[in-house]
């Protein structure tokens, strides 16, 4: 079968990625063609447009670059629909995909959609939409099975493929750096807004470190994304920061980290089934933050905290994202005995709630299934 799949950031490309894998499994005669990443592109099949091209976060940001993305959005259109898939898999992105999802739907093509818009967090206007425009929608949040058909939605959940990319969760003491110094692990986001929020922090974070002399045995490392290269993120540092900057091997420095400060996303719920103590951080422009505030209708933010249902991982939001604090809750989690036992029990149960290993596999195979029997 003929599959296009949209994915419009870093971790959907992930996503995506394994999805593709799982489907070459199920249906040998899988062809593909992707609005995606790297890691979708290393699958193999057909690239029309990367993510990165077009990458916003936020109102502000979005208004100002509404030109471009509006034509993104209308030759992505007219791409799916010449290319004739059986059919197209949308996975998260809810913004971009609904319109493709209407646009498809309404010329005939089949839709899937993976990883659900997060409706229980942003309010459930869009529900309508998916009645209409989805066939098949695939969640990867065991609530949210019950959540969509209190909606009227049938969901499919098949597991988290986290789980299959993270491995085991790692012990009390970290694995060893190859010089035997302890890390700190700064996991600033993939959007330039993110960027923009985080690396002033992560530089004035740095300087305090410094200034107290109780860091100087630890390195700071930054998860690098391709997108950015290394002087997009050295543009935010002084010339004499000791930061560091790593690619291509997140789970790697997560498993060398003895704490985190992440970005609020899949990062979050990354170093959770790892087991690395972190602290959640995430800020808007001004004006983003205030709308954010009144569209988002759940009090905590961060993965972890949503699915446990309680705020095990602390979260530094907006003006409470400080370097201060950061500092603060870094020290935290690094030397407080009882904080780190409480997270590791946290997240042990946070595990337990996620399906066990092959996510991507099952998934593939239950889609597969589904376009047979629907044809």
């Amino acid at each position: 079968m003929r599959y296009y799949l949209i994915a419009g950031e870093a971790s959907g490309d992930l996503h995506g990625a394994a999805l593709m894998r799982g489907l070459k499994e199920a249906d040998p005669q899988a062809g593909f063609r992707f609005r995606g990443g790297d890691a979708m592109k290393a699958e193999g099949g057909t690239l029309f447009r990367h993510y990165g091209e077009n990458a916003v976060m936020g109102f502000s940001e979005v208004m100002s670059k509404a030109g471009r993305i509006l034509a993104d959005l209308h030759s992505t259109e007219e791409d799916v629909v010449s290319w004739k898939p059986d059919v197209l898999i949308l996975i998260d992105f809810p913004a971009f995909n609904l319109r493709v999802a209407r646009y498809a739907h309404k010329r005939g093509i089949k839709v899937f959609w993976y990883i659900a818009p997060k409706l229980w967090a942003r309010g459930e206007r869009r529900i309508r939409q998916i009645r209409k425009y989805v066939d098949g929608l695939f969640v990867i949040f065991p609530f949210e099975v019950d959540y969509f058909a209190r909606l009227g939605v049938k969901a499919h959940y098949y597991g988290n493929p986290l789980v299959d990319s993270v491995g085991e969760p790692q012990g009390e003491c970290p694995f060893p750096t190859p010089d035997g110094s302890p890390v700190i692990a700064l996991l600033p986001g993939s959007r330039s807004a993110e960027l923009k929020w985080m690396m002033p922090r992560f530089a004035q974070m740095e300087k305090l470190m410094e200034a107290s002399g109780k860091w100087k045995d630890y390195r700071l490392v930054i998860a690098g994304v391709d997108r950015f290269k290394p002087e997009d993120y050295a543009a935010f540092l002084p010339a004499n920061s000791r930061i560091e900057v790593r690619y291509g091997a997140t789970c790697d420095l997560l498993r060398e980290a003895t704490a985190a400060v992440v970005c609020s996303g899949t990062a979050s719920l990354e170093a959770a089934l790892m087991g690395v103590p972190q602290t959640v951080c995430y800020g808007f422009s001004r004006i983003t933050w205030i709308l954010a505030k009144m569209a988002v209708k759940i009090k905590q933010i961060s993965l972890p905290n949503i699915i446990l249902g309680r705020p095990a991982v602390r979260e530094l939001l907006q003006d409470g994202c400080t370097p201060e604090k950061m500092l603060e809750e870094l020290d935290r989690l690094v030397n407080d005995a009882a904080c780190r036992a409480a997270l590791k029990a946290d997240y042990a149960e946070l595990r337990s709630k996620m399906e066990k290993p092959g996510a991507a596999s099952r998934l593939a195979s239950g889609m597969f299934q589904l376009l047979k029997e629907n044809g």
